[in-house]
């Protein structure tokens, strides 16, 4: 029988909680030499400008040019961006040309051109009837909806159904004191009808190329409008 020799010993095993704190205080180390660089660093950087005072004078000056640069390429854009939108015009033909989405933002900028400066499109899911919504210079909140269509006038015309949601939300839900449905194309009878009694407005085609070509703001090309009243933010 071969006699064995002494089992080897284990090595003991190192506890969680100290391997824990080992882990943190090499850590906490290495902070307070970062910590340390940096206020070395720093202390440095304070000698050098002291013994340089024209550096941060330099800086501060760059920086003012680099803003006023800045605040005056802004303005002129502005101003640019401004006088592009005075001048906005749109034939008919290209409005029918546009898509839908497309044609709610012709729409919009119509309204920024004649001075809403809040005009916003907030076409898409969940609209509750209103594509553009504005606040005119008088006051006055608009809410719109627009119905393109392709063929214009040939297209199929708007009816009343497609008033129902806009009668339904303008006023109630968008807070709206005018309420517009607007179409590159024609309306029905009964929706003009049905429009009249409800106090709702309707640009037809004929309507919207006047108002398109620049000579009024569709204030001015819509009867029974409510009063002006101060102006309010566009929530």
């Amino acid at each position: 029988m071969t006699a064995r020799g002494p089992a080897p010993r284990r090595r003991p095993r190192r506890s969680p909680a100290r391997s824990r704190k080992r882990k943190q205080a090499h850590a906490g180390g290495e902070i307070l030499v970062g910590v340390v660089v940096i206020g070395w660093l720093f202390s440095q950087l304070m000698h050098w400008l002291a013994a340089h005072p024209w550096v941060p004078l330099l800086l501060a000056l760059l920086a003012g040019a680099g803003a006023f640069v800045w605040f005056r390429s802004r303005v002129q854009a502005q101003a640019l961006l401004h006088t592009q939108v005075r001048a906005l015009r749109y034939p008919m033909a290209a409005l029918d040309g546009l898509q839908h989405r497309q044609f709610e933002h012709a729409i919009r900028d119509l309204m920024l051109r004649d001075g809403c400066a809040d005009a916003v499109q907030v076409g898409g899911a969940g609209d509750n009837g209103a594509d553009v919504k504005a606040t005119d210079p008088y006051g006055r909140r608009w809410v719109i909806q627009c119905k393109h269509r392709r063929a214009g006038l040939a297209g199929a015309a708007v009816g009343t159904c497609d008033l129902h949601v806009l009668n339904g939300t303008g006023r109630p839900v968008h807070k709206g004191d005018v309420i517009v449905l607007v179409t590159n194309g024609r309306f029905t009878k009964p929706a003009t009808e049905f429009a009249r009694s409800q106090r709702l407005h309707l640009v037809d085609r004929h309507t919207l190329a006047t108002w398109a070509a620049g000579s009024q703001p569709l204030w001015e090309l819509l009867r029974a409008l409510p009063p002006p009243r101060r102006p309010t933010t566009l929530s």
